[in-house]
């Protein structure tokens, strides 16, 4: 069964991502992890980052990046919006997601 990846990641971001992969020489069985991380009093907070394939990921490919998102944290992340922004104040991903309650 497929299942539609739970993330949406916006064209810029995805450019960047392929920057990085290709810049930075990641190992072809390397895919981009998404997932969270406790941020203390503020919540919840998502990270990004490369690694290996686990045995409790789901994976997504999107425009020939593959997506690794533990099964654990698909719930956290479903409707995150991955962007990636670059002004004069400030350079790097963001996230949004707008099926989180306020």
């Amino acid at each position: 069964m497929k299942i539609d990846n739970p993330v949406i990641i916006k064209n810029k971001a995805l450019e960047e991502i392929k920057s990085i992969i290709e810049g930075k020489g990641i190992p072809k069985d390397y895919g981009l992890r998404i997932g969270i991380k406790g941020a203390g009093c503020s919540g919840l907070g998502f990270l990004i980052g490369f690694d290996k394939k686990k045995d409790a990921d789901l994976e997504y490919d999107v425009s020939g990046v593959n997506i690794y998102i533990d099964k654990k944290h698909v719930m956290y992340v479903v409707g995150l919006v991955v962007d990636f922004y670059e002004g004069s104040d400030a350079r790097g991903f963001t996230f949004t997601n707008p099926e989180a309650l306020d």
